[in-house]
């Protein structure tokens, strides 16, 4: 994976200064910024929710476990 330097993000900032202009630049980053922040907590959000529903199946999984072993040591007992 190509890793990206100092040196290469100067670059990339000063032709961005270039290309937006200085005044808009720091809305544009502003911006990006506000992007970033709803991505990342759309992914939180989503990632709350599997665990929420994976805890959930491992409960109903462990009920059934124990429904299933107390049946089983009642059909014995019942022998």
């Amino acid at each position: 994976m190509p890793q990206i330097g100092w040196s290469e993000i100067l670059v990339i900032v000063i032709l961005a200064i270039l290309i937006i202009g200085p005044k808009d630049f720091p809305i544009i980053l502003r911006k990006i910024g506000n992007w970033i922040g709803s991505v990342k907590k759309y992914f939180n959000e989503i990632q709350k929710d599997v665990s929420n529903i994976e805890d959930s199946v491992e409960k109903e999984f462990s009920i059934n476990d124990d429904y299933l072993k107390k049946d089983n040591n009642n059909k014995k007992n019942e022998r």
